[in-house]
This record gives C-alpha cells, sequence and structure tokens, in this order.
C-alpha cells in the first residue's frame, strides 16, 4: 500500500505541474479532489506501516499535500480558468 500511495502522490504533483502551465489551470478542479485521496490513502498507508519502512508513504503525504495546498493557492488566484 506505500509504494501504491507513493505513486498515487508522484501522479498527483505531475497534475500540480500541469495546472501550474497558463491556460491549464482548471486541471486544478480535478486534481485536488485525487491529490486528497491520495492524502488520506498515505496517511492510512504510514499509520499501517512498520516504523522502519514509513519512508514511501511519508513522501507520498508531503507530495499529496504540496498538490492539494499550491494547487487551491492557484485556484484561488486564477479564478481556475487560466
Amino acid at each position: 500500500m506505500q509504494v501504491f500511495s507513493l505513486a498515487w502522490g508522484i501522479l498527483a504533483i505531475l497534475g500540480f505541474f500541469v495546472g501550474v502551465i497558463p491556460c491549464l489551470g482548471w486541471v486544478n478542479w480535478l486534481n485536488i479532489p485525487f491529490a486528497a485521496v491520495g492524502l488520506i490513502l498515505s496517511i492510512i498507508a504510514y499509520a499501517q506501516g512498520r516504523p522502519g519502512s514509513r519512508n514511501a508513504s511519508a513522501w507520498a503525504i508531503a507530495l499529496c499535500l504540496i498538490a492539494v495546498l499550491i494547487g487551491a493557492k492557484r485556484l484561488i488566484l486564477g479564478v481556475g480558468i487560466f
């Protein structure tokens, strides 16, 4: 589950980078819920993992959190269109 959550986090951050491109800000409307689900899955994977093997889940939490927070700020500043 940790590798799955890391893959989800990488996809979320890639979607964030697409949403930063001018005229593609509408992608954030799709990426923020996607990253939020990834954040929830990553937290579950982190809680279920052994103490020595939680690195992938921690990275996934960080990536999904960045995608949600900065993507939401981009939506607020760009009104979700640009």
